[in-house]
């Protein structure tokens, strides 16, 4: 069974290839835009890694990491920041939060890729 990857991102031009390259890899892909719409999806599919953005619509990608962190059923989820917050405190507080990795935008398919199979060898 594939592992499934949630994407939480709002802009379409890093969605795309995000999605391809993931599918390319063997990931079972899901989208959402907002931290909002991820809560959705989450509540009724788990999925085994989130690459999320900071700068969304509505809730941040911060209080959904803390949010999901929050919740036991969801506590083993990978979760990934992929921003263009690339200031020191930024990566702290997201670390703080317990994410698992913080990757700043620009960034290669190939460091999102590593990463994401380092993390669910984990799983």
């Amino acid at each position: 069974m594939p592992n499934k990857i949630l994407i939480v991102e709002d802009e379409p031009n890093i969605v795309v290839p995000l999605r391809f390259i993931m599918e390319e890899n063997g990931y079972e892909v899901s989208i959402a835009v907002t931290g909002e719409e991820a809560v959705q999806i989450l509540a009724k599919e788990k999925p085994d890694l989130i690459l999320l953005d900071i700068m969304l619509p509505g809730m941040d990608g911060y209080e959904l990491c803390q949010m999901i962190r929050q919740k036991p059923d969801w506590e083993d989820i990978r979760i990934v920041f992929l921003t263009a917050l690339g200031r020191e405190a930024d990566m702290a507080k997201g670390l703080a939060l317990e994410a698992d990795a913080y990757i700043t935008k620009p960034f290669s398919n190939k460091e999102v890729v590593d990463k994401v199979k380092e993390l669910l060898k984990q799983n």
